[in-house]
């Protein structure tokens, strides 16, 4: 009977990580594109004014 355990909860682990990859993105990540960069640079840097 624990043998049987055993194969049953490996059988779940692998169809389970199976399923989390293989099934629809669920990332709900707004449509922002590129995002200018609005800060000051460090001083010293080669982009300092």
């Amino acid at each position: 009977m624990n043998l049987y355990k055993s194969v049953v909860n490996a059988m779940r682990y692998v169809s389970e990580a199976a399923s989390r990859i293989f099934r629809r993105s669920d990332d709900d990540y707004p449509n922002t594109g590129v995002q200018p960069f609005e800060g000051t640079p460090p001083k010293g840097s080669k982009w300092e004014k």
